[in-house]
């Protein structure tokens, strides 16, 4: 997918999902999917290009929204959507407006999509990260010990996250126990800001 904007590749690969859960387990379709796209990049409003706000949209709303769409009949009823959103709709940094912006697209259409797939019983929930030592973003969170301080200062448990700190709650949400849990938007961030 070029930059997420090339959406015609889904059909392909929901073909290429079918197909493997045939082969592989004897099911067509899956229990819960997890929109996990994002890029990272932040500029102001006065230096963001046009191409730029393009991209970031085209991958963190775009395609995310025409892969959902193309793969929800693969959805088992009674499943569920996660989308992954970003602690930056709550907390205000200056220079991230297009990436906060197009998460909160996200966060949004989480709760429009919830309605919508109620009568399948498809929870849709929205999962927003805090700062994560990871890769992402040039992994200025991990790498840069000036960021991972600043980080650390703001957050209530002390440190910038880690993928397991995540890990569990989205897995969690992949859980019987969470069939309850509908259209909420569950910050992970270790009391960023708060």
């Amino acid at each position: 997918m070029d930059s997420g904007k090339d959406i015609t590749t889904f059909d392909a690969l929901a073909g290429t999902i079918s197909n493997y859960l045939i082969e592989t387990y004897r099911v067509g379709k899956f229990d819960y999917l997890i929109n996990n796209a994002g890029i990272g990049g932040h500029g102001s409003l006065e230096s963001v290009t046009e191409e730029v706000f393009d991209t970031m949209f085209n991958v963190q709303f775009k395609g995310v929204f025409f892969l959902t769409q193309k793969l929800l009949p693969l959805i088992n009823d009674n499943g569920g959507i996660i989308n992954i959103s970003s602690g930056l709709t709550r907390i205000i940094f200056p220079n991230t407006s297009v990436y906060a912006s197009a998460k909160g697209a996200i966060e949004t259409v989480s709760k429009v999509w919830a309605a919508e797939l109620a009568e399948r019983k498809i929870r849709v929930n929205v999962v927003a990260p805090g700062a994560v030592a990871t890769d992402f973003n040039g992994g200025v969170t991990r790498d840069n010990a000036e960021m991972n301080k600043t980080v650390s200062s703001i957050t209530a448990l002390g440190r910038p996250g880690l993928p397991e700190d995540l890990g569990g709650v989205i897995a969690f949400l992949c859980t019987d126990d969470a069939y309850w849990v509908n259209a909420q938007r569950i910050e992970v961030s270790g009391g960023m800001r708060i």
